[in-house]
C-alpha cells in the first residue's frame, strides 16, 4: 500500500513538470511568434498643416481628401499709422490641393503676387517609422507663371515667365512636442533681372513647430539663401514666425514673415526686406479639409 501510494505521487510529480515545462516551451513560441509579426508603428502628426509658414512641410492630404488653403499677407509694418501699418494693403493666395492616393497629392494655385499661378504635386517618399526608419521624407515640386501684363515688355512670353522649384522635405518627429524639418531647395529661372544673376539657384532652409498646448503652437521657419546667386536685387534670408491654432477641421496660422511673397521663387529668392528695418509682413494662413471617402 505504500509502495502504490509513492509510484503514485512520483508519477503526479513527473506528469506537473513535464506540463510546466511544456507551458514555458508554447508560451516561447507564443512570444517569438508576435514578435515576428509586430509591425512598426507609422508616425503621425509631424506637422498640423501642409505648410510651416511659407514652407510647405511632409504633411499632404490623404487618399481622396481635397485641402483648401488661404495664404493672406498684409503690407510691411513699418508703412506707419497712415496705412494702418500695413493693414491697407494685402498680398493673398488661394490653393487646393487633393491626395490621389496616400503617397501622392497635386495642387494648384493662385497668388495676387504677380498674378502668378501655381501647379505642384508632392511625394511621400519615406514615413517615420519607430524603431525602423528615424525620418519622413516627400519631394516637392513646384511650377510658377506669372500673368502680370507689362506693355513695356512684349518679349515676355510664357516661356520668360515660368519658374520651376524642387524641394526635399526631410522631417523628424522628435518628441510629442517637437518636430523638426529640414529643406534643401533648388529653382530655376528662365528669365533673370541681369546676366550676372543665375538662372540656377540653390537654398537650404530649416523649420520646425512646438506644442505649447493641446491644440495651439509655435512654428518657425529660417531660409538660408548663399551670396552671389542674386546681385542684381538686394535679397535678404526669409524668417517667419507664426502660431499654429487648430480648431477640428481648420489650422488657423497667425503669421509674421519679412517675405511678402507665399510660394516658392518668392520667399526663398526675392525677400526685398528685413526685420531690423521693420520690413516684416503679418498675416494669417487657413487651411480647412474635406473628406470623399465613402
Amino acid at each position: 500500500m505504500h509502495k502504490l501510494i509513492r509510484t503514485t505521487l512520483f508519477l503526479m510529480l513527473l506528469y506537473r513538470s513535464s506540463a510546466s515545462a511544456q507551458d514555458t516551451t508554447l508560451l516561447n513560441l507564443l512570444n517569438d511568434s508576435l514578435s515576428n509579426h509586430h509591425q512598426p508603428d507609422v508616425v503621425t502628426g509631424t506637422f498640423k498643416a501642409t505648410q510651416i509658414i511659407n514652407t510647405p512641410t511632409v504633411q499632404a492630404p490623404a487618399k481622396r481628401s481635397l485641402q483648401f488653403l488661404i495664404m493672406h499677407r498684409f503690407g510691411r509694418l513699418n508703412e506707419g499709422g497712415y496705412a494702418l501699418f500695413g493693414l491697407d494693403n494685402a498680398t493673398i493666395r488661394f490653393g487646393l490641393d487633393y491626395g490621389i492616393t496616400d503617397w501622392l497629392a497635386v495642387g494648384v494655385g493662385r497668388s495676387s503676387l504677380e498674378k502668378t499661378y501655381d501647379g505642384s504635386f508632392k511625394l511621400k517618399l519615406l514615413r517615420q517609422t519607430t524603431g525602423k526608419i528615424p525620418v519622413s521624407v516627400s519631394l516637392y515640386e513646384l511650377l510658377t507663371y506669372t500673368t502680370l501684363r507689362y506693355s513695356d515688355k512684349p518679349f515676355l512670353t510664357s516661356r520668360f515667365r515660368t519658374a520651376y522649384t524642387s524641394q526635399l522635405l526631410i522631417a523628424k518627429k522628435i518628441s510629442s512636442k517637437l518636430s523638426l524639418q529640414l529643406t534643401p531647395a533648388f529653382m530655376h529661372f528662365n528669365l533673370v533681372k541681369n546676366p550676372a544673376d543665375k538662372n540656377n539657384i540653390w537654398e537650404i532652409g530649416l523649420g520646425g513647430r512646438i506644442k505649447i498646448t493641446k491644440r495651439m503652437s509655435i512654428n518657425a521657419e529660417y531660409n538660408y539663401l548663399p551670396d552671389n546667386q542674386v546681385v542684381t536685387d538686394r535679397v535678404y534670408h526669409s524668417l517667419s514666425l507664426g502660431l499654429d491654432i487648430e480648431t477640428g477641421g481648420h489650422v488657423f496660422q497667425l503669421v509674421f514673415s519679412n517675405s511678402q511673397g507665399m510660394i516658392g521663387p518668392y520667399y526663398l529668392a526675392k525677400t526685398m526686406d528685413r526685420w531690423g528695418k521693420g520690413g516684416i509682413f503679418f498675416g494669417f494662413n487657413i487651411s480647412r479639409s474635406f473628406s470623399f471617402k465613402k
